[in-house]
């Protein structure tokens, strides 16, 4: 019989404290295997988000192809997030991320907003700001860049009075990408005022 046991403790200073058995360290340790925390392997975080997804989407059957395999990935600024965190809870942590995002996705491109907000915190990121509240001096590159396309996507809207589709051909961008910034970036709706001589 063969025993594959796992922990986070360091069992040989337990020992020497008096903590753990001595013989049953030694029956367990036989062969040693070091795993890293995840935040010392962040080159690991893309194929764990990958694996996971295809595991999240067969289990809720969302977002699959014919040959039933995931077709969900998050956004780019999204997978930054996840690479910059340092994952205290491991790769546990980044499963439950991962597995939230399945559960909330509502298109193949998860954006930054299915993230839990703690993440979002952990980064520094702060997406939600009283109105015309001015970035704090210590913000983050994301905030400064979210920031700029928020006042941008708003002085388009006003441009064309609000028209959504005539702001995203402005910007060159479709209309559905224009549609999530607006959510992501909570740009409260305006109703177009009627046209002069309508």
């Amino acid at each position: 019989m063969r025993i594959l046991a796992a922990t986070n403790a360091d069992l040989r200073k337990m020992v020497e404290e008096g903590r753990f058995r001595e013989d049953l360290y030694y029956r367990l340790n036989v062969i040693n295997l070091l795993l890293p925390p995840l935040r010392e392997r962040k080159e690991d975080i893309p194929p764990l988000v990958e694996h996971f997804f295809a595991k999240y989407c067969r289990e809720n059957e969302k977002f699959l192809d014919a040959a039933g395999h995931s077709l969900l990935r998050f956004e780019p600024e999204a997978m930054q997030i996840l690479m910059d965190h340092n994952w205290p809870g491991n790769v546990r942590e980044l499963e439950n991320v991962v597995e939230r995002a399945v559960v909330l996705a509502s298109q193949p491109v998860v954006p930054v907003d299915v993230l839990p907000e703690y993440l979002l915190q952990a980064g520094g990121i702060r997406l939600r700001r009283a109105e015309g509240e001015r970035l704090p001096a210590d913000a983050s590159l994301f905030e400064i860049v979210a920031d700029f396309e928020r006042r941008k996507i708003i002085e388009t809207l006003e441009t064309v009075n609000w028209s959504q589709t005539d702001a995203a051909e402005l910007l060159h961008i479709p209309l559905s990408t224009l549609n999530q910034k607006i959510k992501r970036l909570e740009i409260p709706f305006k109703r177009r005022t009627a046209e002069k001589g309508a």
